[in-house]
């Protein structure tokens, strides 16, 4: 009788990725709140206190970030904050527009409704966090929201280079800071989380022409110059 071969127990994960990974969530959060602002320019040693870890994981997250194209590599320096603006982010609206829009149009008409309701937790999350006035959770949820959405589809392939390019356009514009723009920001988020809600309550409801709405004002996008929708 052949003896059975020993259980290897998995790999134990290193802890510097974990570690990477939560700086990585760290400084996107930042960024896209503008706590790091566009333009500026950071260390690793000088992150790596902030967050209170080593020099290393902080230059992985943001080597990552680097091909995102949130952050530049400056040789011997550090890294700089991209600085976007507001065409290049209504740009990359557009595209999203037509990754979206029909896809997500074509997949109200053929998925159950059942499965369209699975998303309600993660739209009201979104609400939330939106209502808070939290634009680093927000963009997660709002992230979150889409991916699902798109995951109904089955297509991978799309739903890869969809998240790609909405993580994109949720870096902020390299734009001076205006008063009342914390409640103004706020306000806008709050529109755009309850355009999820909308649309999944036209869905379930059945009504065609304010599915058709909900969908061309979402994923639709706007022309170059006009806001971001999320």
């Amino acid at each position: 009788m052949e003896r059975a071969a020993p259980i290897v127990p998995p790999a134990r994960v290193p802890e510097r990725l974990s570690v990477r990974d939560q700086v990585l969530d760290a400084l996107r959060a930042a960024i896209v709140s503008g706590r790091l602002a566009p333009g500026s320019v950071h260390s690793a040693p000088e992150l790596a206190e902030r967050y209170r870890v080593s020099a290393t994981p902080v230059r992985e997250a943001m080597q990552l970030l680097a091909r995102e194209g949130a952050v530049e590599v400056l040789p011997n320096r550090g890294f700089r904050v991209a600085e976007h603006t507001a065409r290049d982010l209504a740009e990359l609206a557009q595209v999203r527009a037509l990754l979206e829009g029909p896809v997500v149009l074509g997949l109200t008409r053929t998925v159950p409704v059942a499965r369209w309701e699975r998303l309600r937790p993660l739209a009201d999350e979104a609400v939330v966090l939106a209502v808070r006035g939290d634009l680093g959770g927000y963009a997660e949820a709002d992230r979150a929201f889409h991916r699902a959405v798109l995951q109904l589809s089955g297509n991978l392939h799309l739903v890869a280079v969809a998240d790609e390019v909405h993580r994109r356009t949720q870096w902020p514009a390299a734009l001076p800071q205006r008063k009342g723009g914390g409640v103004r920001d706020r306000d806008r988020l709050v529109a755009d989380a309850t355009e999820h809600c909308v649309l999944l309550d036209a869905v379930a409801a059945g009504e065609e022409g304010a599915v058709a709405d909900a969908v061309r004002r979402h994923f639709g996008g706007g022309a170059v110059g006009e806001g971001v929708h999320g």
